[in-house]
């Protein structure tokens, strides 16, 4: 099987060509030796100062400095007082955007490829919490992401607007920036 690290770069492009581009890509979380690698099936962008539902709206905090930063580096925040939510900064160095990790399948080496949708179940799976705020992506954080030569073509993905961001008001809340995978609709690369 080959296993592509996703580096920086991947992720220094516009959040909204990097979202659908995660689909079928796997998230790998090391504990100790053991590697748990996950396919990423859901994800939600958040573009920016001017999207009013992305955390940077509000301005420049502690918790959003990390999405002001380099791409690559990982946002993990509270949500709820109980759900921990991981999404990956992407674009430029300033300006702030990143893509949250919403559905995975967790075991595809089994019959069981159910899919955990929701991304406190995501992090609940894979023991991610605040730890990994503001780490890289890398194989030395315990937290990356790989291209294992999963393709998604776009026929199998569809784009609707996020989940629970009605704050955002009636423009940003409608906006189609998740993006899911439909069904089993994912082959290899040759």
């Amino acid at each position: 099987m080959k296993r592509q690290i996703l580096k920086a770069d991947f992720f220094n492009r516009p959040v909204l060509r990097i979202a659908p581009d995660l689909l079928g890509k796997f998230l790998v979380r090391k504990k100790g030796r053991r590697e748990i690698a996950v396919m990423i099936t859901e994800v939600e962008a958040y573009d920016g100062t001017e999207d009013k539902a992305c955390h940077a709206s509000k301005g420049r905090t502690p918790r959003t400095e990390v999405m002001f930063g380099p791409a690559g580096y990982f946002y993990i925040y509270l949500c709820y007082g109980m759900y921990w939510m991981l999404n990956v900064v992407t674009g430029p160095k300033g300006y702030p955007a990143a893509v949250l990790i919403r559905g995975i399948i967790p075991n595809l080496r089994t019959s069981d490829v159910r899919r955990l949708n929701g991304p406190g179940k995501v992090t609940k799976e894979l023991k991610i919490d605040k730890r990994f705020n503001a780490l890289p992506a890398r194989p030395d954080t315990g937290l990356w992401f790989e291209d294992r030569g999963v393709m998604v073509e776009e026929k199998n993905s569809k784009k609707t607007p996020r989940i629970g961001v009605s704050y955002a008001g009636p423009v940003w809340s409608k906006k189609k920036y998740r993006f899911v995978l439909l069904g089993e609709s994912t082959k290899k690369r040759t």
